[in-house]
């Protein structure tokens, strides 16, 4: 009985202790594709936008009470998705990309907040066509004969689009196919000649094909989209020429793999022409060694095995390859052949190694001299590199890491070994002058490995200069300025050229010509140009010379240059007059000028400026001194004014004049001028009078004015006995000759021959002294004193057409006195002041005859 109590008290306690525990809250698992629960196998689209509901956490407590919802992420990721703790809503907070991440790991909790339930779960980042092809090995660039066959492989493309499905698929095809002659396979991406499409070197040499790969296509934010890229194949067509092949990249080595397929492609063997202007086709074959188990296509030279690995029946396999041209004809012409060696291989993971002469090497040298011919091969580099590797693994790329566009290396693309050539790309880019040195890295990485072996050499080229430029002036004229007086020797100007090449090629002689050189000489090597020893340089007879100065290297190169001196003006000529003594015949009111030259080359030596240094009286003339004309002084007006300030009467003065240069120093020269005076009535008298006035300071005016005036007299009068004889002839009528004769008034006797009237000097002319006395072959001696004018007589007699040579006798003499005004009568031939004028001449001419007697 005891017992049973303590049983039944032990019980209850148990009820109440369950009914007082507290159970784990739990997600709901709704299974694949529930958007709601515990994210089951839950999956999300990568183009998914970001901020949207994606999923809802749902669960449960067993007691009924409120849970709340939490989501993390290990703290190596980034944190993708956020919850709402209270609803479980499950936004996506950043964006997705199944190319880099293609599943999330989260851990999901669950709490009642007591107890906390956590579970790890994967989300599936499902793909979308986001992403656009990209071609890989970019740029394209392919060598193809111009009698390529139709239908040839010419290049193959390779792009990838990193999308699965359909919008990771790739095809291909041109962007312009129907005005190209190539082709395109849509699945492997070759590009191949259209079938009848040729290709022709001197019409197109090269041809840039646009290739556009697409993927499949796909959705993306719930549209379908496409997706493409583009890439520029460059196709440089060849020219063809018969000149024999030469093969490039020798010794050539393959390798057949274990898992190689029949039918694979194991190496290509690559033959050119070795005149690259205008190669031929080429043609490959093999001719012994293959046993069947190796074929070789005839254009590309692709070596492909036919046979599985392991039917053949030796490890190495060595092929002959020869290749042929083909004429523009289509027959065969020159041959080669080279030897290919073939190993089946398993072996890998060896990097690419450069070998020289004596083994293993990372750096190359080479001396050459600048600008070699475009597509020279550079033969003294002996590079090879081999890859160890088989298969796959031991293919490899080529390339040259430095200036680009000068060389370019062969092959591009090795399996396993080949010798590497390097060929002149740009010419004019190897100079000497710009670079000394030329310093690439020969690259080789492989292709296809994960690894990505790669090796790298050194390839260093000493470049030796060439006569390559021509000397250079730094001007393409010179200006020289040297005084006329500079001795012989002198120098003028210094010219420069520079050729940029070294050595004796660099070195530059100077030489001039032309037809202005005869007073210079050039120091052939220092280009100083300097004056002949014995030269006189004159400004006034030549002010500039030019010529061309010559610069030539040791190989006759040269270029020229102009050069232009100017003599600079030396005042070393004095002013001259044209005669020492001059006379002049000044009407009043009107100036007279003298006039001096200068035979100095420029202003201001040959500028000349006039003044009277001496006169007596001092007071009666004024000089302009720039002109040089002579005029009274504006208070003389009259002859009486003149006789007033002169009281002996003359009428002919005399002036010492000076002309002076304005040169420094300067030079000047004194002349003596005698000047006439006479009346303005002179201008209202007859013609005969005012001729005699105005040719008196220029007697040959008047000889040659009579001259002129008989030689017209005797041509009226041959032109009408001419016409009057003709005429008579062809009336046949003897007509009397009728013969007027006039009695001639005799002239007045004469003693001796008129000789020139001279001024004889007066006595204020004494008083001036020259410092060159010449005979004075224009003075007058007649005397102005009191002799009165003379009576009128008849007009002279014309001058005789004889022997005897007449001339114009300068007046000088007195004027009549102003008679008081009478009534207009018409003046008769011999007039009273001509008849005056010609009595004084008598008188004058009398007078000096009789003078002259004296002296002898």
């Amino acid at each position: 009985m005891g017992r049973g109590p303590r049983a039944i008290l032990a019980l209850g306690l148990l009820f109440l202790r369950l009914a007082q525990a507290n159970f784990a809250p739990h997600f709901f698992d709704n299974g694949v594709g529930s958007t709601n629960g515990n994210m089951a196998l839950f999956s999300l689209p990568e183009d998914t936008p970001v901020g949207s509901h994606v999923y809802t956490l749902n669960g449960t407590d067993p007691e009924g009470n409120p849970v709340s919802y939490h989501i993390s992420f290990d703290p190596s990721v980034r944190s993708v998705f956020s919850v709402d703790p209270n609803f479980g809503t499950i936004t996506l907070v950043e964006e997705l990309d199944r190319e880099r991440e293609d599943e999330i790991e989260a851990t999901i909790s669950i709490s009642d907040g007591l107890n906390l339930v956590a579970e790890k779960v994967t989300i599936l980042v499902t793909d979308a066509n986001d992403e656009a092809p990209t071609f890989i090995q970019e740029p394209y660039v392919v060598q193809v004969p111009e009698d390529i066959l139709a239908g040839s492989s010419i290049a193959k493309v390779h792009a990838v689009d990193r999308d699965t499905g359909s919008g990771g698929s790739v095809t291909y095809f041109l962007q312009n196919p129907h005005s190209t002659k190539f082709a395109m396979d849509r699945h492997s991406g070759v590009l191949r000649l259209q079938p009848g499409a040729t290709l022709d070197y001197e019409k197109a040499r090269t041809h840039f094909v646009t290739v556009v790969a697409k993927d499949g296509g796909g959705q993306l934010r719930g549209a379908d989209v496409v997706f493409s890229a583009t890439a520029t194949v460059t196709v440089n067509v060849e020219d063809v020429q018969d000149m024999a092949p030469v093969f490039l990249g020798t010794p050539y080595y393959g390798y057949v793999y274990e898992d190689t397929l029949p039918g694979s492609e194991v190496l290509t063997v690559v033959a050119m022409d070795g005149d690259q202007g205008k190669p031929n086709r080429i043609l490959y074959s093999l001719t012994n060694g293959s046993d069947g188990a190796f074929e070789i296509n005839e254009t590309s030279g692709a070596i492909y095995v036919m046979q599985s690995p392991a039917q053949l029946r030796r490890d190495v396999y060595e092929l002959h390859v020869q290749v042929t041209e083909v004429s523009s004809a289509g027959t065969p012409a020159a041959q080669a052949m080279v030897p290919v060696t073939i190993r089946i291989v398993d072996l890998n993971n060896h990097p690419p190694t450069f070998y020289g002469e004596s083994g293993p090497q990372n750096r190359f040298e080479l001396s050459m001299y600048e600008h070699p011919p475009q597509g020279e091969i550079l033969r003294g580099l002996k590079i090879t590199v081999n890859d160890s590797d088989q298969g796959a693994n031991a293919k490899f790329n080529l390339r040259l890491v430095g200036p680009g566009g000068i060389f370019r290396v062969v092959p591009q693309t090795v399996l396993n070994e080949a010798q590497v050539t390097i060929i002149v790309e740009n010419s004019a880019a190897i100079d000497f002058e710009k670079f000394k040195v030329l310093t690439f890295k020969l690259l080789a990485i492989e292709v296809n490995t994960p690894e990505k072996f790669s090796s790298t050499a050194d390839v260093v080229i000493q470049l030796l200069d060439t006569n390559d430029n021509v000397p250079k002036f730094t001007s393409h004229y010179y200006v020289a300025r040297i005084p006329e007086n500079a001795p012989g020797g002198s120098n003028v100007v210094a010219v420069t050229a520079v050729d940029p090449d070294t050595g004796p090629w660099g070195e530059v002689k100077y030489s001039i010509y032309g037809s202005g050189a005869d007073y210079f000489l050039i120091h052939s090597s220092s280009g100083m140009i300097y004056t002949q020893p014995w030269a006189s340089l004159d400004a006034e007879a030549t002010a500039r010379y030019n010529f061309y100065v010559k610069a030539e290297d040791m190989e006759g190169k040269y270029s020229l240059a102009e050069v232009f001196v100017t003599l600079l003006d030396v005042n070393d000529h004095y002013p001259q007059f044209g005669k020492r003594v001059q006379e002049k015949t000044m009407v009043l009111g009107t100036p007279v000028k003298i006039e001096a030259t200068d035979q100095d080359a420029e202003e201001p030596n040959n500028l000349v400026d006039y003044s009277i240094t001496h006169a007596e009286p001092a007071n009666v003339f004024d000089i302009d001194a720039h002109t040089g004309e002579i005029r009274l002084k504006n208070s003389i007006r009259s002859l009486d004014a003149l006789h007033n300030i002169t009281p002996n009467g003359d009428r002919i003065w005399s002036l010492e004049v000076q002309a002076k240069d304005r040169g420094s120093p300067s030079f000047s020269t004194t002349a003596l001028l005698r000047i006439d005076i006479v009346d303005t009535e002179m201008q209202s008298r007859s013609p005969m009078a005012a001729f005699l006035m105005q040719t008196k300071d220029n007697p040959m005016k008047a000889v040659g004015v009579l001259a002129g005036i008989m030689a017209i007299i005797v041509a009226i009068t041959v032109l009408i006995s001419t016409a009057s004889f003709w005429r008579n002839k062809k009336s046949n009528k003897v007509l009397p000759v009728r013969r007027v004769l006039r009695k001639r008034p005799s002239p007045a006797p004469r003693t001796v021959r008129i000789k020139w009237l001279k001024f004889g000097r007066t006595k204020a002319a004494d008083k001036f002294v020259l410092r060159e006395d010449r005979p004075n072959e224009n003075c007058n001696n007649n005397s102005l004193g009191s002799t009165p004018p003379p009576t009128a007589p008849a007009p002279p007699p014309p001058p005789s057409m004889g022997p005897a040579h007449w001339t114009v006798p300068t007046v000088s003499g007195s004027l009549a006195p102003r008679q008081p005004p009478r009534s207009p009568k018409p003046k008769a031939v011999g007039s009273p002041v001509q008849s005056a004028l010609v009595s004084e001449l008598r008188q004058k001419f009398e007078k000096k005859n009789v003078h002259n007697k004296a002296n002898f």
